[in-house]
């Protein structure tokens, strides 16, 4: 077998992180098992019709309050990504080829499962004439025709920043479209080698240009500092972006990149505050917060400041 320059660079990379030993995590990380009506249905639904969210595959530990709220995340495109970011957990290599019937069994996911809002995510399918842009605007389409009344967001890449791919997926009309920015321009390169900073930016920009109300989430214990943090966040309220997450980096395996530190929650509680400051829309900030985390009840945020800003113009 003949590894690849890219290949020979990762393996380094994942030897090298792989000399930190995980990190033990904080009395603060620690969650409590919360259940109520709507969670057990909806699982009961999942479990009958053997449905598969990222919320259960990922072991997301907000499962139980978006599954009280009715919002699940998917994840489409296989389980192959053609990028490797340092912090994600889902394997890099060479995907399946493209399923054409994915969209339509996703929506009958959402509706099976009765959701008031579906986020939707996936790999970045660089493999592929159109990036996979038509799979990711079809999803959009097939749960609007399946479930009008279910909101949906979108989590995208950046498709290269391909106009015409970007716009295909636009055009399908998410009621939130997500580019996830992660981390600070100093870092970027090595965390996200197949990004660029000003690239996400532009996504962003172009969505929002478009009418799409826009999101994007940050990703702290990476080794940023906190102004760094404060001047992407400004960097992405002047690119349009009106919603934004901001995590803790959670280290999925000893190969992937070590956690820096532990972000404590009343850091987190002030860059809440300086977000809000900043103008955004709506925030979630803290340390078990990820990037679909209440989606369904920020998006409802930012519609009624919206709404509320037309009203007295």
């Amino acid at each position: 077998m003949t590894v690849t320059p890219e290949g020979r660079r990762l393996l380094r990379l994942e030897v090298r992180n792989a000399q930190t030993p995980v990190e033990r995590k904080p009395a603060w990380m620690k969650t409590q098992l919360r259940t109520g009506p709507e969670y057990r249905e909806v699982r009961a639904l999942v479990e009958r019709n053997d449905l598969h969210t990222v919320c259960q595959e990922a072991g997301c530990p907000n499962i139980f309050e978006c599954w009280e709220s009715r919002e699940a995340t998917f994840l489409i495109g296989g389980d192959q990504c053609t990028r490797r970011c340092d912090f994600c957990q889902i394997a890099t290599g060479r995907p399946d080829p493209l399923d054409r019937d994915e969209p339509r069994r996703v929506a009958e996911s959402v509706a099976q499962m009765q959701l008031r809002y579906a986020t939707v995510t996936g790999v970045a399918r660089d493999d592929l004439a159109d990036g996979g842009a038509w799979l990711y605007a079809e999803t959009v389409r097939q749960i609007h025709t399946a479930c009008p009344d279910t909101g949906v967001e979108l989590l995208i890449p950046d498709f290269t920043g391909t106009p015409e791919q970007l716009d295909e997926v636009f055009d399908a009309a998410p009621e939130v479209l997500a580019h996830n920015l992660e981390t600070v321009p100093r870092i970027f390169r090595r965390i996200r080698p197949g990004f660029d900073y000003e690239r996400s930016l532009a996504v962003i920009e172009r969505a929002r240009s478009q009418g799409l109300i826009t999101k994007s989430n940050l990703i702290l214990g990476m080794g940023e500092t906190t102004d760094e943090i404060v001047t992407a966040l400004r960097d992405l309220h002047v690119a349009g972006c009106r919603l934004i997450t901001i995590t803790q980096y959670l280290r999925p395996t000893p190969r992937h990149h070590p956690i820096e530190r532990w972000v404590t929650p009343e850091e987190f509680a002030e860059l809440d505050s300086v977000a809000r400051e900043i103008g955004f829309l709506g925030v979630m900030s803290g340390p078990l917060v990820r990037s679909s985390y209440r989606a369904g009840w920020l998006y409802t945020q930012a519609r009624t400041a919206i709404e509320l800003s037309r009203s007295h113009s």
